[in-house]
């Protein structure tokens, strides 16, 4: 993780640890522990040694020994924290910049086209990575910009305290194309997730500030009919306008209806509740059928149904609205 940060490759990184726990070692002993050639070990040796990471012994000028850690890290520390902070200097300046120019922008040129499906997903990647407050957007299927498992850009920026407001379309839950383990580690990360009957278009808004719009063609088939797996060809990007502002609108109209995603409550726990059968209750209460409830959770139908009836037992009511209704109370839910 230091190396990281003081832009060390990961062998110098290493290199400067095996230094750090020797006297002293030539290329040949390190390409032993690196497990590389003699003729990279040297290559990077003389890397530390440039770093002023690492010095040459004066009775053998073959042998490298470590510098002082606190003295050698802390000057390039040091040295890292004064680019920084000239790094963000020349930001400020280019976001001022960039805000003058805007404003001078004729009104009908609020909209930037990104053409090709691998710009959209570095311009997407991009844009999480530098949100700094907010990250809101719908899902829709087709996926084709990038998986859950692909857009790491959007965990990092949890980690970071940026709050993301996501609305899916349930058809991600109905048909098993999201797993609802998927859906829990999220909520769990921090991410705010619900789930809307249509989601109306695919939507990414970066603090209030920019909005992406995925565009796509359809095919049509032979038949007449169109293609269900249409290509992505590129993205709108929408700087500050009244476009924008009516795609705020939007995504706050439909978050403000769509359903919040149940997870089990204290109160299940309380009652003894089986895990199993909160999951199951919090699925049926976040819209899914009972096939798609067993789908989800790799049970049988009969068992799922078998099990709803045990909770309605328990609860001592005759019909799920009553059961929901109980579950909200007791905070099964």
């Amino acid at each position: 993780m230091l190396g990281e940060v003081l832009g060390l490759t990961t062998s110098q990184a290493l290199a400067y640890h095996d230094l750090v726990g020797s006297p002293s070692l030539d290329a040949a002993e390190l390409a032993r522990r690196l497990g590389c050639d003699p003729g990279d070990a040297l290559d990077v040796l003389r890397a530390l040694e440039s770093h002023g990471l690492a010095t040459r012994q004066s009775t053998d000028d073959s042998r490298f020994q470590a510098a002082p850690p606190e003295i050698a890290l802390g000057a390039l520390l040091a040295r890292r924290k004064d680019e920084i902070q000239a790094a963000q200097e020349e930001l400020i300046q280019l976001e001022a910049e960039f805000r003058r120019s805007s404003a001078l922008r004729p009104a009908t040129d609020v909209v930037d086209v990104v053409r090709g499906a691998d710009a959209v997903r570095q311009r997407l990647t991009q844009l999480q990575l530098g949100a700094r407050e907010t990250v809101e957007s719908f899902t829709k299927p087709p996926v084709f910009v990038m998986s859950v498992g692909e857009n790491t850009a959007e965990d990092q920026a949890v980690a970071r305290g940026v709050r993301y407001r996501v609305v899916v379309d349930r058809v991600f839950l109905d048909t098993g194309m999201l797993r609802v383990d998927d859906v829990t580690e999220a909520i769990e990360k921090g991410e705010d997730v619900r789930f809307s009957e249509r989601v109306p278009i695919k939507l990414f808004i970066i603090d209030h500030r920019l909005a992406c719009v995925p565009i796509q063609t359809v095919r049509e088939a032979g038949d007449g009919t169109t293609d269900m797996a249409p290509d992505l060809v590129g993205a709108l990007i929408i700087h500050p306008s009244g476009l924008l502002d009516a795609l705020i609108a939007l995504f706050e109209g439909v978050w403000r209806d769509a359903t919040p995603f149940p997870l089990p409550g204290e109160g299940a726990e309380r009652s003894g509740l089986d895990r199993q059968d909160a999951r199951i209750l919090a699925l049926m209460l976040a819209g899914l059928t009972d096939q798609s409830v067993a789908n989800q959770l790799g049970l049988s139908l009969r068992t799922v149904q078998r099990r709803v009836k045990v909770l309605m037992g328990i609860a001592g009511v005759s019909t799920r609205i009553q059961l929901g209704w109980y579950a909200a109370r007791k905070d099964w839910i």
